[in-house]
């Protein structure tokens, strides 16, 4: 029987759009991954070489830190802090 509240990786940020930090272990994982992954460019894709290549890089790997944000984290919407 699935729960009536999802349990959310990252919440939604109180002021803005957006996601704030993970409040899950599973959401830092991500995060570690993310940076991890982006550590890992400057040695595969060094922007000095490759600047347009790095960009790609950098691009596809936020394009898929969003996107599990979007699927893991609080639904987002404009918010004020008043909630």
């Amino acid at each position: 029987m699935p729960s009536e509240n999802p349990r959310y990786w990252f919440p939604a940020k109180r002021y803005g759009w957006g996601w704030g930090l993970p409040i899950t272990w599973e959401g830092w994982l991500v995060m570690l991954g993310f940076f991890g992954l982006l550590a890992i460019g400057f040695m595969i894709v060094p922007p000095g070489l490759s600047l347009t290549g790095f960009f790609i890089y950098v691009a596809v790997l936020t394009a898929l830190l969003v996107a599990i944000c979007w699927w893991k984290g609080e639904p987002p919407r404009w918010r004020w802090g008043g909630e």
